[in-house]
Formats: C-alpha cells, structure tokens, sequence
C-alpha cells in the first residue's frame, strides 16, 4: 500500500515507542508519543482533522488528553480518534496549520437567554 509522507508520519508517529521512558505529568507539555483525543469530521474517505481558529484568528489544531476535557471543551457528540501529536503536526501541515494546542479552554463568552421583554433596546428611527 502507498502512502503519502504526511500518512507515513503519521503512523510512524503513532507506533513509536518513548525512549525516555515516560512523560512529566503535565498536561500542557504531553509525551509526543502519548495518545491524545483529537477531534475529526467524518467525510468520503473516513474522517478528517477538524481545525479551529484562536481568538486572534489563527488557524490551528487541537488536541485533548482526555476524553472528558475534549467533551467539557467542545461538546459529548463531538466524534474523536486518538493519536500522538507528531501524527497530529503530519496531518495539520498539509493544511497549512503549523500551530497544534493541547487541552485548549473555551474561550466564548456563556450564551445569555433570551430577554423576555421583547421592547428593542434602540429606538427604530422614523422612514
């Protein structure tokens, strides 16, 4: 079977064994061999990386060490695969995404309710 260079690091990524024997236990600095949750997309051929933007615009990818930070993060019916972040950088770099964040934190402001006075809140100018 042939496969493209992003593909090849990929899976040469996620069978790499660690030869320091172990990560630190942070969760911002992940063994590069650790298994993370990363979000996808199902598309034609299987799924696809999903890739987001930083609050300045930037479009990078994003990766969890945990199940429950991913669906705390993004929602439960967010579908994932896991993979170890090299695999993860030999996917986004086709894309042209060179920035790759681990257990990023939701950044949008909570949704307010909807005010049940439905008085508008500018004056509708006359014509």
């Amino acid at each position: 079977m042939s496969r493209t260079p992003a593909e090849a690091a990929a899976v040469a990524a996620v069978t790499q064994s660690d030869p320091a024997g172990g990560a630190d236990g942070e969760p911002s600095h992940p063994d590069p061999a650790e298994p993370l949750y990363v979000p996808v997309r199902p598309c034609s051929c299987g799924f696809a990386l999903r890739v987001y933007r930083t609050p300045l615009g930037t479009r990078t990818a994003v990766a969890f060490t945990s199940r429950r930070r991913l669906s705390d993060c993004l929602g439960r019916d967010v579908p994932s695969v896991r993979l170890a972040l090299p695999a993860v950088r030999a996917l986004a770099e086709p894309l042209g995404v060179t920035l790759v964040r681990v257990d990023p934190q939701l950044t949008a402001a909570p949704v307010r309710p909807f005010p049940e006075d439905t008085t508008p809140l500018l004056p509708t100018l006359p014509g």
